[in-house]
């Protein structure tokens, strides 16, 4: 393994605490506005007078902008300041969270979806490869802290926005949709006050994302990371309304999907410590499927007795999420195929997780039941169970395609169709 990179040249003490701050709230809203829409789902479908399987596109529809945007990730990066790029996307989930709040109809609803989207699609791809470059000696530790506060954005999410929504009254799952709109304005402040840097050493050189398609190892981490959502992504936004349709009130189904998020916030802290240890890794997969299997078999034969310790199993199993991120980091070589190998994942990987949610809330609307809920999300834990074992031998993308690396791309000539990480740069005072 190489010797980890010093830290950007020039940097500076506040320029570095600025960063880890905007990283640390950045990662607090890449789930809000995901989360909060599984305890209001019955609200949301009378609301905009939706059908079940319409309601399973709104919750499908996070992982098909994930898919989508994430790969304007490392253009827009290579085009202009990261920091700039997340800012911008942080705006536009603010406004997008607002006007789908306010949308009245189902498909400004969704429209206002793909705007709320932006800021945590290109959260999700530029995050790892921003950390990675700013912190190089201390990957662990800020991956873990962004993706822990991303849980915690989670959580508060989950378990406030039915009793928001219920102290409003009449539309009040709008109120409690749209008031994770400050929280994302707030994020934008910190990337802002970066100060001006300068590059040094010439432009970076690039990885063509088209060519990490040769690999296998990027397609089976594609599956993996894929699966372990498609389930994330169930449980957000199924079990609730699962729970209520057994005889639960909104409020206690939302909290007990807030105690699932709960359970995930110290896994996302300390997992990637024991996931960078090559002899820990399948035993910490085989305890993850373990813990789904417990996790589902409890909610399908006893949804309402012991509901607490299913979500919390379920929450355990989750820590495949922090696992597959530390994975990526391992999985390559150098900084640049890290960033390259996390875009194709996390866009392969979200498009496979897409079909999940849409399917659960059709065959619901087909059947009147979850029979195919969980037909699908134990078909899965077998795909992951695979897929998991496979991606925890030890080895590289690089070893898989040789010329992976490109050379250095010509100032002024970002290249589109490449990903990379900016080149060491000095912070200078601002004016």
């Amino acid at each position: 393994m190489s010797t980890a990179a010093p830290a950007p040249a020039g940097s500076s003490r506040r320029g570095l605490v600025l960063v880890a701050v905007a990283i640390v709230l950045t990662g607090f809203n890449l789930r809000t506005a995901v989360n909060g829409v599984g305890p209001v789902l019955q609200e949301i479908e009378d609301g905009l007078g939706i059908s079940s399987g319409a309601a399973g596109l709104i919750t499908t529809m996070p992982l098909l902008c994930f898919a989508v945007i994430g790969f304007a990730g490392p253009p827009l990066a290579a085009r202009f300041r990261d920091g700039h790029v997340l800012a911008a996307a942080l705006l536009v989930m603010a406004l997008g969270v607002v006007g789908r709040a306010a949308a009245p109809s189902f498909w400004l609803f969704l429209l206002g979806t793909v705007a709320t989207m932006v800021g945590g699609a290109l959260g999700n791809v530029l995050l790892p490869g921003i950390v990675k470059h700013w912190f190089p000696t201390r990957t662990g530790l800020l991956v873990g802290a962004y993706s822990t506060t991303m849980a915690v954005g989670g959580a508060v999410a989950s378990v406030s926005t039915a009793p928001i929504a219920a102290s409003v009254g009449v539309d009040g799952w709008r109120w409690a949709l749209g008031v994770w709109a400050v929280f994302a304005v707030l994020a934008v402040v910190p990337w802002l006050l970066v100060p001006r840097r300068t590059s040094v050493g010439g432009a970076p050189r690039g990885v063509r994302l088209r060519l990490l398609v040769r690999s296998s190892l990027a397609w089976q981490l594609a599956v993996f990371f894929g699966l372990q959502a498609m389930q994330a992504y169930v449980i957000v936004g199924w079990t609730a309304q699962y729970l209520r349709d057994e005889g639960m009130s909104a409020a206690a189904a939302g909290v007990l999907v807030g105690v699932n998020a709960l359970i995930v916030i110290p896994l996302n802290a300390l997992v990637p410590s024991g996931a960078v240890r090559q002899s820990w890794q399948r035993p910490m997969l085989v305890g993850f499927m373990a813990c789904y299997l417990v996790g589902w078999t409890g909610l399908l034969l006893s949804p309402l007795t012991l509901t607490w310790l299913w979500m919390s199993m379920l929450g355990i199993g989750m820590g495949t999420f922090a696992m597959v991120l530390s994975l990526l980091g391992l999985r390559a070589r150098t900084p640049e195929t890290v960033n390259a190998l996390s875009t194709v994942v996390q866009g392969w990987g979200y498009a496979i997780a897409a079909a999940g949610p849409v399917l659960v809330g059709l065959l619901r609307g087909l059947t009147g039941g979850y029979t195919g809920m969980f037909v699908l999300v134990y078909a899965g834990v077998a795909g992951l169970f695979v897929t998991g074992w496979l991606v925890c031998a030890d080895r590289q993308v690089d070893d898989e395609v040789p010329g992976l690396q490109t050379s250095t791309t010509p100032t002024g000539s970002p290249a589109v169709e490449a990903a990379g990480v900016e080149s060491p740069v000095v912070l200078e005072p601002r004016g």
